[in-house]
């Protein structure tokens, strides 16, 4: 199998963990300044970077990794809210991953961050392609 048929029949999971990994950096980044530089607190910094990672993460998992298009009213909200339900559930697990190893056991805060993020991201991607923005028929999205 040729490499660009590999990558077509893989795109929207390699987009994925592309933007998965954008996203993840935005997390880290924006948690690393609001925790070393600001001074906030673990808990108030995870929770900050969180939202603006999740608005990072809905942008592009809607436009460019599920290529859904539809922006009906009805069905938008539903998906936001989706999205964002299922995000608050990986980011109360994030938070309290963060919690339980850096406040509690004392692990460094940013390797604790990275191993959090990577369950985060499975289970992201497994909420996301199979509930949130699975495909429907072409009738259902007109």
């Amino acid at each position: 199998m040729k490499i660009t048929e590999l990558v077509k029949k893989n795109k929207e999971a390699i987009l994925y963990i592309f933007f998965g990994g954008l996203t993840t950096l935005v997390n880290i980044v924006a948690y690393s300044v609001l925790y070393y530089e600001a001074q906030i607190s673990n808990s108030l910094s995870n929770i900050i970077a969180w939202v603006i990672s999740v608005v990072f993460a809905y942008i592009t998992n809607k436009l460019f990794v599920f290529e859904n298009r539809s922006f009906r009213l009805p069905m938008l909200l539903v998906e936001i809210g989706s999205f964002f339900a299922c995000r608050i559930l990986t980011g109360l697990l994030d938070l309290g991953v963060m919690y339980l190893c850096v406040d509690i056991l004392n692990f460094h805060a940013l390797v604790m961050k990275v191993l959090s993020n990577i369950i985060v991201i499975i289970l992201n991607y497994i909420a996301s392609k199979f509930f949130i923005f699975k495909k429907k028929s072409e009738a259902e999205n007109d």
